[in-house]
């Protein structure tokens, strides 16, 4: 019989970690590996949320709650993110990241390998390279578009990603396309908005991605001649990684979400009308048992709010509040989640809820 997961310790892949600000060179440790993907949000504060990962390099961020382009800070009096190390990551003087005395939430992802060649499908073939963990599921690619529709990226993920986020990194003109498997090929997300999914062939090109490459049409964002662009993708991973959909009850009963592990983090996004990405995490909460009430958006600046919104199980997690951000009757949402623990381990050991 097959081990159920091949993650016995999510934390290897996955971590948040939480920090004080001191406004002076600070050493970011107890991350558990070297990360690739750090996203990090003041919350104690409004400010942005600050993305970096290790394809781009250091001192350059993207925001989640904006379409402005990629923003270098190596030549700032007050730099950000300056080196990714072993256990985490060094932070300089910029209050975006290191405010002094403010609190901050860190989002952290290992990737790893690295990858390089040339785009294929339509079109004239572009440079592409990146970073890849097939074990847990995500890649970050930078690549160039072509301008050409059925423009094809490798993701190197081996399997077929459920989730892509993108950015145009030299233009503030487009949004954070977002790709779901859930809302299909033919429709979009913005990570930056609250929008609900809309439709448009030129960003997906109508085409499902495969288990090697993901598919782009003319939208400039994704695709616009020459210009630098950079996906996140992931793809499930047994144990360890769930993105998927549920319908809401308008009910503090709520509607119940397995994904098979005991979450460490949970973005839920409704689909069918406007609404924030809701961001949770094992880290944040005030209490040691349920519920999950510490809240974040993806979508917007703001300080750390508190809501009761969810109860993280050993095998999912649990609507605990009549929200249309979450749980309204009929919604339609979608969600990714990691894990803290599977639900039971490559040995048969169960999780336990919190």
């Amino acid at each position: 019989m097959a081990a159920y997961t091949t993650i016995d310790k999510p934390s290897d892949y996955f971590n948040t970690v939480l920090y004080t600000g001191t406004q002076q060179a600070h050493n970011i440790t107890g991350v558990g590996f070297a990360p690739n993907w750090v996203w990090i949000k003041k919350r104690s504060g409004a400010d942005a949320h600050y993305i970096f990962d290790s394809v781009r390099g250091v001192d350059k961020q993207i925001q989640s709650n904006s379409s402005a382009a990629e923003y270098d800070y190596s030549g700032d009096t007050h730099r950000t993110l300056t080196a990714f190390g072993s256990d985490g990551f060094t932070l300089q003087t910029s209050e975006g990241v290191n405010h002094n005395n403010q609190t901050f939430a860190s989002w952290n992802w290992k990737a790893g390998t690295s990858v390089s060649g040339n785009t294929s499908g339509s079109g004239t073939a572009k440079a592409y390279t990146g970073s890849v963990n097939t074990d847990a599921g995500f890649s970050i690619i930078r690549y160039l578009g072509n301008g050409t529709a059925g423009h094809t990226i490798p993701h190197h993920l081996g399997a077929t990603p459920k989730i892509i986020f993108t950015k145009i990194l030299n233009s503030a003109s487009f949004p954070w396309w977002t790709y779901s498997e859930v809302i299909g090929n033919t429709h979009y997300l913005r990570l930056n908005g609250t929008n609900a999914a809309d439709e448009a062939n030129t960003i997906w090109n109508n085409t499902s991605p495969t288990s090697s490459v993901f598919s782009v049409g003319t939208n400039g964002g994704v695709n616009g001649n020459d210009n630098p662009i950079v996906a996140y993708c992931f793809a499930d991973v047994k144990g360890y990684s769930k993105f998927g959909s549920y319908k809401g009850n308008g009910n503090a009963d709520g509607t119940f979400i397995y994904t098979g592990f005991k979450p460490a983090f949970v973005m839920v996004k409704r689909t069918d009308s406007t609404n924030y990405w809701f961001m949770f995490d094992n880290k944040r909460n005030t209490s040691v048992g349920n519920p999950a009430n510490k809240e974040l958006y993806a979508n917007d600046s703001s300080a750390e709010d508190t809501s009761a919104r969810f109860d993280f199980l050993s095998n999912g997690f649990k609507n605990r509040l009549n929200s249309n951000g979450s749980n309204t009757s009929g919604g339609s949402y979608i969600y990714m989640a990691f894990a803290e623990n599977p639900f039971t381990t490559s040995t048969g050991i169960p999780a336990t809820a919190r």
